[in-house]
């Protein structure tokens, strides 16, 4: 298994290997490009010297956003974003002893499981947890029970989120789709 979200070999890496890193670009991806979002994690190891979730927690929270808004910046919204990785550095640390993959691993949880847990991290809502819940099953080797179901139309065939995101082409094709999307729902309110 190998991620390929952030056009960036070495930032792509620390997506397949460090589960939490996994889990902080998905945070990150909003308002900002999914490369970018998913590249945070590389950013703040490499300004940080670790992406261990007990160090992250324990950083001084404005040293922490510091971090975030040096050029390039982590986040569009580095202040509030620093806060929110933080929290979830936190979360871990605290509730899933430092082991973001325990999250989806430990007592081989079924896919609504998975997703409950998702939904009680820090700045995961419903649709951020079936889309990484489905990046988990399509890519990360996740296969418990019915976690297609669970992730929603996100668990499908397709190209409709980060999850689908294997090359340039698909980065394309799930561009694509949300654009129709947008399209769509901007039509509907206009009616």
């Amino acid at each position: 298994m190998s991620l390929s979200i952030t056009g960036d070999p070495a930032a792509d890496q620390l997506l397949t290997d460090d589960p939490f890193a996994l889990l902080v670009g998905m945070l990150l991806d909003q308002q900002v490009s999914m490369e970018s979002a998913f590249a945070g994690p590389a950013k703040i190891r490499d300004r940080v010297g670790t992406l261990d979730p007990a160090e992250i927690a324990g950083q001084d929270p404005e040293s922490l956003e510091a971090v975030f808004r040096q050029t390039p910046a982590v986040h569009r919204y580095p202040g509030s974003m620093a806060g929110r990785v933080q929290a979830l550095a936190a979360t871990v640390r605290d509730e899933w002893g430092g082991d973001a993959s325990a999250i989806w691993t430990q007592d081989s949880p079924d896919g609504a499981t998975v997703l409950k847990r998702l939904k009680a991290l820090p700045g995961f809502g419903e649709q951020k947890a079936r889309i990484f819940l489905a990046l988990l099953g399509k890519q990360y080797g996740y296969a418990g029970d019915g976690w297609r179901e669970a992730a929603g139309d996100y668990g499908q065939p397709g190209y409709r989120s980060v999850a689908d995101i294997t090359s340039p082409e698909s980065l394309t094709k799930v561009r694509e789709f949300k654009r129709e999307q947008k399209a769509a729902a901007k039509a509907a309110k206009a009616r």
